[in-house]
């Protein structure tokens, strides 16, 4: 993985430690907001391309911003300018049948969180397609015995913890 400059390095600094110094688990932010927070206005790509607010782990200096302050993006509107910025849980509802932990959306979204990938280069990490990790993190389908005996192994290696 690519080390991203630190935060001070960045016209984000100012979105970076508003973050950082935030008590709340989730927080909505108006783009006007966070342009004021800047002290600069945010790039056309930022009020009409949803791409410009993804969880990136490499090459995009806003998103290395809130994620190393601890927050994921978790809803953009663009419609409504608003973006909604959440801290990822840090206990999970796990499911186990015997030894087997039964992997739900939530605990895969945070597995791949953890370990800073996208959902492109988690789905290569396992071997799956893109779309799959998707619908998994939606809930539309749930990881399969033998996926979720991976998932597992997976989790084990990247020092995931889950109760």
């Amino acid at each position: 993985m690519q080390s991203q400059p630190e935060p001070t390095e960045s016209k984000y600094h100012p979105l970076y430690l508003f973050l950082k110094q935030s008590e709340q688990d989730e927080l909505t932010l108006t783009l006007t907001a966070i342009e004021t927070l800047l002290n600069a206005s945010l790039p056309d790509s930022a009020h009409t391309k949803r791409a410009w607010w993804s969880n990136r782990s490499s090459g995009a200096l806003q998103a290395n911003a809130w994620m190393q302050a601890g927050y994921h993006v978790v809803t953009i509107e663009l419609d409504k300018e608003q973006i909604t910025f959440r801290k990822p849980g840090i206990i999970y509802n796990v499911q186990r049948e015997g030894d087997i932990v039964l992997w739900n959306a939530d605990l895969v979204k945070a597995l791949r969180h953890h370990m800073g990938l996208s959902q492109a280069e988690f789905a290569r990490e396992l071997g799956v397609r893109q779309p799959t990790i998707s619908e998994w993190e939606t809930g539309a389908y749930t990881p399969k015995r033998s996926t979720s005996k991976l998932l597992t192994l997976v989790a084990e290696q990247a020092g995931f913890t889950y109760s």
